[in-house]
């Protein structure tokens, strides 16, 4: 009986296995969505006005991301909206920022640059950080840099220091031993804030209530 030789049938079809792998093209995989970048980021990387925020209104407290296009070694500045509702530009000081959003304060901003500091000024302005709803106001008088109203904030215990290193710190002539706290039920407190800030006595620097006044009165003589 005569046996067919299989040699050559099987090499043609391992041949057209290794053609099959060839041409078929490598798995490609899956690309990963990515993830979306807050609101702020995405708006500070872009160089147009027009983008910006035009729905929700500042107020006290907000944080805000700043920068002008035409400053190209500059990064965005982060900046605070203060108890007054302003916001301290470079260049040009204070400016009212509370009820305007981020477009109209940005042309705002833009407009008062032209006028002195820029031939073409292109302002980018984002939200970083609404302000928690406060708790309540404070009144800081008398004899310290920057009288009036002081939202408390929501998140931290609020402190007669911290009320009056919001205002600017003491004046030249402040008493700073017989700080006067007075709260709506007419109750009063003397805090030394001169043993407070230096001494370190911080048990004796009292915790704000809502409508309380910080009153600082003058010495005669600057000691």
């Amino acid at each position: 009986m005569k046996v067919t030789p299989l040699i050559f049938p099987i090499l043609i079809l391992s041949n057209l296995s290794l053609v099959a792998q060839e041409s078929t093209p490598p798995s490609t995989p899956a690309r990963q969505a990515q993830p979306d970048l807050p609101v702020s980021t995405t708006v500070m990387r872009t160089n147009s006005m027009s983008v910006l925020d035009d729905k929700k209104r500042l107020g006290p407290n907000d944080y805000v991301s700043f920068r002008v296009v035409e400053d190209r070694d500059e990064e965005s500045q982060h900046l605070r909206v203060n108890d007054n509702g302003e916001l301290e530009v470079p260049y040009i000081g204070l400016v009212p920022a509370k009820g305007h959003t981020c477009r109209e304060l940005a042309y705002s901003i833009k407009a008062a640059l032209e006028k002195e500091y820029y031939y073409h000024a292109t302002v980018i302005l984002a939200i970083e950080r609404v302000s928690e709803k406060s708790r309540g106001r404070v009144y800081v008088y008398g004899s310290v840099k920057g009288q009036g109203p002081q939202e408390i904030p929501a998140d931290e215990s609020y402190t007669v220091s911290k009320a009056i290193i919001r205002a600017g710190g003491f004046g030249d002539f402040a008493n700073k031993r017989k700080v006067k706290v007075t709260r709506k039920n007419g109750q009063d407190f003397t805090v030394d804030l001169k043993r407070v800030i230096e001494e370190g006595r911080s048990e004796e620097d009292l915790v704000l209530q809502p409508d309380d006044q910080i009153y600082v009165p003058q010495r005669l003589i600057n000691m």
